[in-house]
């Protein structure tokens, strides 16, 4: 369970920096309040987690999970650039948090 809820957590971490993106400095109301709810609820989960996980694994994936799907949202909704270099090193991100879980 603590896995699932680590993963769900550092998605919530990719929809808290895309609310703050949006916020405009916290000047947008509906950003600025998921923000705020994406941010407590990925913090409590990653609290959760860590109960059971490793503080430097679970904090590792948590924030793996949360730039892979940050760079992600950039490139598939902000036209950020799609490049080879860039997936691949994507791929090596997601191989790092892999190879942690399956280390634990």
């Amino acid at each position: 369970m603590a896995w699932l809820v680590l993963l769900v957590s550092g998605v919530l971490e990719t929809v808290w920096v895309a609310a703050l993106s949006r916020s405009e400095g916290f000047s947008r109301l509906v950003p600025s309040i998921v923000f705020v709810v994406a941010l407590v609820l990925s913090m409590a989960g990653l609290a959760y987690a860590l109960r059971e996980i490793p503080v430097g694994t679970g904090y590792a994936v948590w924030v793996g999970l949360g730039a892979v799907g940050t760079v992600l949202y950039g490139m598939a909704v902000l036209g950020e650039p799609v490049t080879v270099l860039r997936l691949l090193c994507l791929g090596a991100v997601v191989a790092g948090v892999v190879g942690l879980k399956f280390l634990h």
